[in-house]
This record gives C-alpha cells, structure tokens and sequence, in this order.
C-alpha cells in the first residue's frame, strides 16, 4: 500500500469515529423538555427529575437522551419552542412550569400529534382545559400537579397568625402569568385577605429589572407585608426576593421553600423536588410503553411550611409556639 494510500485509510478512519458516537447518541430514545424557568435556576429540581427517571431504569446518556428548551420566564417563547422540540419527534415532552404555561404553548403550538406530554404544572389541568378529568386522562396528556391555588389562602393564615399587626397585604404577581392560574390564585389571595380585615395592594414584575420599582411601591403604599405569588419566574429569583425584602423590612411569604432558605421569613408550598421526581417517573413510564390515559394526574402528598428564625428575628417578630409546631422546618 503506498504512502499517500495508508494516510488517507488512517485518516478517515480517525475522522469516523465521532461520526459513529453521534450516531449511537442519536440512537437513544429522546425526550424533549420545556422548561418556564431559566436553567441556573431549576438544576436542583431537574436533579430530581433524573432521579425519578433512574428509578425506572433510566439515565441520560445511558439509556436515554434529553433536548431541553428553556424560556427564561417569558411565556412569549413557549410556542415556538414547543414547536422546535416537535420537530425533533422526541418519544415523551416533559413540560415544567407553574401555571399551565408549558402546556398552553403545547396547545398553540398545535402539532404534537401523537407524541405524549407529561406536565409538571402548578395549575388545575381540567380547569385550565387540558384534560377533561384526572384520573384518566385524554388529549394525550398527563402529569403532576401541585395544585397551588388553594395554598395561596393557608399562607395569608401563617402570615396573620405570625405577623398579627397588618393592615395591607402587597401582593407581587407576573403579569405575564398564564392567565387562568393567576385570575384564581389572585381571587383567593383576595378573599383571603378580606375576610381578616386587610387591604390588598397589587404589584407586578416580569423581569428582574422591575424588583426594584415594584418594593418602592410596595414602600410607597405602605404595606405591612408581602406574599410573592406562585410563578415560575419567581422561583429562579427566590434570594433576590428574599434579599429585597430584607432590606425594606418587609416581612414576606414566599411560594416556595428556597425563599427561606434564603433569607426570607416564611414559606408554604407542596415538595416542587417531589413533583419534579414523579414527572421523571411518569416519564419513564410513557418510554416503557405506557399511554397518558392509563397513567392518571397525581396530585400533591407532601406540604412544607418553613420558618426562618433569624429572619424573624430581624423584624422583630416572636415566632408563635403553635407555629413553630406546625412548621415542617425552622431555619435557625
């Protein structure tokens, strides 16, 4: 074999080789994940979600492939994401987001077909529309719910028994938010707040540039606390929130357990990692031959109220013993 012949055998051969790797991943059983919220933000649930998907024998890279889309908390971009991880034919689309964001952009989106979708959502997906009941499923779609609209009055309840001076309740919600989900949890946030004598601010962000404007309002009507609303976007920002409302001394309650753990007084809210494990679950299931009909919407078992000590103790406040019971954890 001459010289120039051999260099070129050697050469392609070598060239080759990523090309069979691709191959091999792309053999791999695909899914395609929506996310609202931004990356940084959710690696510790997706961490949960890996696990439920290894406890029905799956691991990325392994066995299976995952094409992720992440919209940032701008709903806007959902559809034609949706779009773009239907174009790939992926075998399940997992969508996670508060709301029924991830699957309204399925809906518009108007071409999966036949491809399942597992939801992770925070919303009712037989108010919203998406299912006509949750024990068996149909429009191909199934999930998780953590049904976080009547949690909205438990925490107006914590917040009056631990914070019994207030008068004004500020309210941040995204005005971006899906808006079935927000009309609810906003209702109940307002009932709630009438039926124990406090006035009712509302107050908007859809971006982080507008957290400082929105706590000068709050300043501004003089708000005696804040509930932070069930949003996806909210959830990547929990320390900034907690940390603004530090500084206004403002004591708040947030949607979610990170909010605490970062510095806020007090948060309720179903386990988010728990729902995020069962949607690996689900999806599992859906690669293992399952139809969404058969699996029905599993809603929340675990609940957690959280109390930071130090920051209670910053605005001046004496947690209540029946509180402190009550809670699932006190951060001191």
């Amino acid at each position: 074999m001459r010289r120039r012949e051999f260099i070129t055998l050697v050469g392609g051969a070598v060239a080759s080789r990523p090309l069979a790797a691709g191959a091999q991943q792309t053999a791999l059983p695909l899914i395609g994940a929506l996310h609202a919220a931004s990356r940084d933000g959710t690696m510790h649930l997706m961490a949960a979600y890996r696990e439920g998907l290894k406890a029905e024998g799956f691991e990325e890279g392994r066995n299976v492939a995952i094409e992720h889309r992440w919209a940032d908390g701008v709903f806007d971009r959902m559809p034609a994401m949706m779009a773009d991880l239907v174009r790939l034919q992926p075998r399940v689309i997992t969508a996670f987001g508060s709301a029924a964001g991830p699957a309204l952009a399925a809906r518009i989106a108007g071409k999966a077909g036949d491809i399942p979708i597992v939801m992770s959502t925070g919303g009712d997906p037989v108010s919203a529309g998406f299912v006509t009941t949750l024990n068996k499923p149909d429009k191909n779609i199934t999930g998780v719910t953590s049904f976080a609209v009547p949690l909205a009055a438990k925490r107006v309840e914590f917040l009056r028994e631990l914070v019994p001076t207030v008068r004004t309740l500020a309210y941040l919600e995204n005005p971006n938010r899906p808006a079935p989900f927000s009309e609810l949890e906003r209702k109940v946030i307002e009932t709630a707040a009438r039926a124990v004598g406090w006035e009712l601010k509302l107050v908007y962000a859809s971006a982080v540039a507008e957290f400082d404007p929105a706590f000068s309002t709050i300043a501004r009507e003089q708000a005696d606390a804040l509930i932070i609303a069930t949003d996806t976007f909210f959830y990547s920002e929990m320390p900034r929130l907690a940390s603004l409302a530090t500084q206004h001394a403002l004591p708040a309650v947030g949607p979610l357990r990170d909010f605490s753990a970062a510095g806020g007084l007090m948060s309720y809210s179903t386990s988010i990692p728990a729902t995020y494990r069962q949607s690996g679950v689900y999806t599992a299931k859906v690669l293992k031959g399952s139809r969404p009909a058969d699996l029905p919407f599993l809603l929340p078992t675990k609940f957690e109220l959280v109390i930071n000590l130090k920051a209670a103790k910053a605005f001046g406040l004496t947690v209540p013993l029946t509180l402190q019971v009550a809670a699932d954890e006190v951060i001191e």
